[in-house]
């Protein structure tokens, strides 16, 4: 699953490197991170705020699934390296296959990640001196905490470190409903009268057919979609309202008039907001899938006391409000964030309804055999 935005959050770290830092033999630390998902502001403190000298290497990489690719290429390198070390020896000849401290991951990726052993666990000890991980809310510390099989286990290790996230989202045009006389507040909504052929929804099986799972009083990660009653039929009635599946463009057409609702992901849709004030956004009070970025080390890569304090700095209560603020985005941590700090379209997507957040779920990896369940309802459905 591959978030991204047609139009480029710019509240971030810009596409260049940003390289701080100088000299050959001071610390060196580098991360690969999702752009736009830390401002540079951010950064700059974690520098000042450094008690040794280091050279840090910020590069910011546009989509989540170019970072996952990067660890493949690492991994395949180290591959290559290992069956030619005999080329260590030769002068001037240098590994280039080093990787980078800590990269930015998907919550949707840690499973693949850590079956491939693209990725290491957090030190068990490492895990203890970070400050702010009891500050965590419960759900992300059991999210990362895995077996070696990738799945959520109690008894597992800590593969990740959650530093924002967002959620599946309702966006729609308030000019368009004073007409119908209603304001969509949850995912019913999307059948009701006055929407046939309005609707733009993400092509992605896992969120529509999870939406309608949500509707139904179902799980997102319902295992076997044979055992919900009625589920292909309300599929069949909600693809009569949509108009456009996509998951890149998906915004156009509800910006230019084209529908009058749409569903996505909340790190595209609220940087648009005050661009387009006729938008409005809710999260369905029945609740919605979560999704969450993360900070994940290479396999290739050593342990440094800078990522951990990184990992630690991203969590304390005045650093997570500037991500929240800057970005657009929850924090795991949930920092005290006045009202007035917050601009009105988007106040209620970052004051976090707790009632609904805990009716929310992540979208965890299924069985192959149900995702291929998944994907074939889903395509019998979009050519009905």
């Amino acid at each position: 699953m591959d978030r991204r935005s047609f139009l480029l959050n710019t509240g971030g770290l810009a596409l260049a490197q940003l390289l701080i830092g100088c000299g050959n033999n001071q610390t060196k630390f580098s991360v690969q991170l999702l752009k736009g998902s830390i401002p540079s502001q951010v950064v700059d403190k974690f520098r000042q705020e450094l008690q040794q000298k280091a050279q840090l290497k910020f590069a910011p990489v546009d989509q989540i699934q170019n970072l996952y690719k990067q660890l493949h290429s690492w991994q395949e390198q180290a591959k290559t390296t290992d069956k030619q070390a005999w080329t260590r020896w030769i002068p001037f000849t240098q590994s280039q296959t080093t990787a980078v401290d800590l990269v930015s991951l998907g919550d949707y990726w840690l499973k693949s990640a850590i079956e491939q052993k693209l990725i290491q666990p957090l030190e068990a000890a490492e895990v203890k001196q970070l400050k702010y991980w009891s500050a965590l809310d419960e759900r992300w510390r059991q999210l990362v905490t895995r077996n070696d099989q990738g799945n959520v286990d109690s008894q597992g290790k800590v593969w990740a470190a959650p530093y924002r996230w967002g959620s599946t989202v309702i966006v729609y045009d308030r000019h368009k409903f004073p007409q119908l006389g209603w304001q969509p507040q949850d995912w019913s909504d999307l059948w009701r009268d006055g929407l046939r052929s309005r609707i733009s929804l993400l092509d992605n099986p896992r969120e529509v057919i999870g939406l309608v799972l949500k509707k139904l009083g179902k799980s997102y990660n319902t295992e076997n979609l044979d055992t919900v009653p009625n589920l292909e039929k309300e599929l069949q009635t909600l693809n009569q309202q949509v108009k456009l599946y996509s998951s890149n463009t998906y915004l156009e057409p509800l910006i230019i008039g084209d529908t009058w609702l749409a569903v996505g992901w909340s790190s595209d849709i609220l940087p648009l907001l005050a661009r387009y004030p006729q938008l409005s956004v809710v999260i369905p009070q029945s609740g919605t899938a979560i999704w969450t970025d993360l900070w994940v080390r290479p396999t290739s890569a050593s342990k440094s006391e800078i990522s951990s304090k990184w990992i630690d700095f991203c969590w304390q209560p005045e650093i997570a409000k500037q991500i929240t603020l800057k970005t657009r985005t929850n924090s795991p941590i949930f920092p005290d964030i006045a009202a007035a700090d917050i601009q009105e379209p988007i106040l209620s997507l970052l004051k976090t309804n707790r009632q609904v957040f805990n009716k929310s779920e992540f979208l965890l990896a299924l069985p192959t055999s149900t995702a291929k369940q998944y994907e074939s309802l889903f395509s019998k459905i979009k050519t009905s």
